[in-house]
């Protein structure tokens, strides 16, 4: 009983916490969170970008439109994952600022930044977008989702707070909830998504309030919540990819491994991101194909080559993708590289399991207690905690940490959560 976990239950588990920890604004690119894809949205960036590319043969001295065509370029890379617009974006705002300093393209600065997963330049950004504007709610917005991400939960909470002072509506509410869900406090979390629901207009808008609403009820394991807040969304917005990302959750908790399998092709069809191809691939393992699971692998790594290719930096996929094939030692080196860099809590996690693969649970079991300290409400961080602690012989802390699984989300994995309640009981029986 000290392993509990074996390869496909480890691959699992990272996925599954790729599609819940960081909901908000998606674990991989934390931005304005009203920008996820759907056709009439790349339609009016089109729109954008056109006009703006228009006006500036005209006028090419105008700071302004070309802030606005770089950020159009960094949104339409998010609604279409096509990270190959970062060069393009990067040029735009960049020219804006050659022009003029100006908190617009400092703050487009650092959306990219935070899109290419470098914290810390994104956090720089906005610092100086603030200083040249100090009233500018978009770049606290920036600042916030920096911030969380290099671990200075103090200080993204202080940011959230500026931009829900200057701007109260759906984009600091959101954040706000991420903020406070991160930190466990999942009943006010709902609230202020609730409070951002209510100031939804757009149809994309209120399918990602949906949606993330749905995302609370399962963290807690609600799992009728869940579907009846994903099944709303998608009649707000039939198109909203992540609403299937959430409903595929459900199914495959629920034993509907063939909807499950579906949704997740969809969301990878509609947006291949390493993420979105792991995720279906795990569900492929879940239907039991592996061969079409490593189809979708190869295709997520091709994707992260291409994410680094344009500018970004992410480890933590390494890792995850190193994980998913085995390769224990690359993943190992991956996550402390991206520890060094940005202490979060699903970085903590990763590191954990990727140590437990390792063998050296003394080190996992320091870090998987990390990442259960940073974000207390996550039932996946509780299991690998326990993994660790039956594997150093800790039957008695493994049982409390198990007991906290069953009562956060017993279903946060079709197959690591059957594991964790037939684990436990086994302790329970002992005891």
């Amino acid at each position: 009983m000290t392993s509990f976990a074996g390869r496909t239950v480890a691959i699992l588990t990272v996925a599954l916490t790729l599609l819940t920890v960081g909901a908000v604004f998606g674990l991989r690119e934390p931005a304005d969170p009203m920008s996820e894809s759907t056709p009439v949205r790349i339609d009016r960036l089109a729109q954008t970008i056109n006009l703006a590319q228009q006006r500036l043969r005209a006028l090419p001295g105008d700071h302004r439109t070309w802030a606005e065509l770089g950020l159009a370029y960094v949104e339409r890379a998010r609604v279409t994952a096509d990270p190959a617009l970062y060069p393009r974006a990067e040029a735009a705002l960049r020219r804006s600022l050659k022009v003029r300093d100006n908190s617009d393209a400092l703050t487009g600065l650092g959306a990219l930044a935070n899109a290419r997963h470098d914290f810390a330049g994104a956090r720089n950004f906005a610092q100086r977008a603030l200083r040249t504007n100090p009233y500018d709610a978009n770049a606290y917005g920036v600042l916030a989702d920096a911030e969380t991400q290099l671990g200075h939960g103090t200080a993204a909470t202080t940011a959230i707070q500026h931009m829900l002072d200057l701007r109260p509506g759906l984009a600091a509410y959101a954040r706000g909830s991420y903020d406070l869900e991160q930190r466990g406090r999942l009943p006010e979390a709902e609230y202020l998504m609730r409070r951002a629901l209510d100031a939804a207009v757009d149809p994309a808008d209120i399918a990602f309030c949906r949606g993330q609403l749905g995302d609370l009820a399962w963290f807690r394991g609600d799992l009728g919540t869940a579907a009846a807040e994903y099944d709303a969304g998608l009649v707000a917005d039939p198109s909203f990819a992540p609403l299937l990302r959430g409903r595929a959750r459900v199914a495959a908790s629920t034993g509907r491994t063939a909807q499950a399998v579906a949704d997740t092709a969809t969301v990878a069809a509609r947006t291949p991101t390493p993420e979105t191809l792991m995720a279906y691939a795990e569900m492929l393992h879940l239907a039991d194909r592996p061969a079409d699971a490593a189809r979708q692998l190869t295709l997520a790594d091709a994707a992260h080559r291409i994410f680094v290719a344009n500018g970004g930096r992410d480890d933590l996929t390494t890792a995850q993708l190193a994980l998913a094939r085995g390769d224990v030692t690359t993943a190992v080196t991956a996550a402390q590289a991206e520890w060094r860099r940005r202490p979060f809590a699903e970085v903590a996690d990763v590191l954990a399991q990727s140590l437990h693969a390792a063998g050296r649970d003394d080190e996992s079991r320091t870090y998987a207690q990390t990442a259960v300290t940073l974000n207390p409400g996550n039932a996946a961080f509780a299991f690998h905690l326990a993994q660790a602690q039956l594997s150093l012989g800790d039957h008695a802390a493994a049982r409390t940490s198990l007991t906290r699984v069953r009562a956060l989300n017993p279903y946060f994995s079709p197959v690591a959560g059957p594991v964790a309640a037939r684990v436990l009981s086994d302790l329970e029986a002992q005891s």
